[in-house]
């Protein structure tokens, strides 16, 4: 079963040069909003595991990669295409959203 990993700012850039569609979902422990989004970054990453690297970034942890991607509000998460931020959802939203948002960019 593929599950969601946890990346660190030394491994961040490293994983952007993924040719596959990167889905980054910047969260934190403390965060209810973001619980709520973790199954849906779970099915997406079992579901799509041959064509999206679905990861997580804690905030806490890594405050510079926030920093870096001017995350203010979370969930925020940020697909990445080629190491170019392609879209950005912010809070809560439907799983569809996710998904039509992946389908553009895979």
């Amino acid at each position: 079963m593929t599950t969601v990993t946890q990346v660190e700012e030394s491994n961040f850039e490293t994983l952007l040069a993924s040719e596959k569609l990167v889905v980054v979902d910047f969260t934190a422990k403390w965060c209810g909003p973001c619980r709520k989004i973790t199954p849906f970054m779970e099915e997406i990453a079992k579901t799509y595991e041959d064509s999206v690297e679905v990861v997580k970034v804690d905030v806490d942890q890594s405050k510079p990669l926030a920093k870096k991607y001017g995350i203010r509000s979370i969930p925020a998460v940020l697909f990445f295409k080629n190491a170019d931020v392609v879209e950005t959802i912010v809070g809560v939203q439907p799983y569809e959203k996710f998904i039509s948002t992946i389908d553009k960019f895979i």
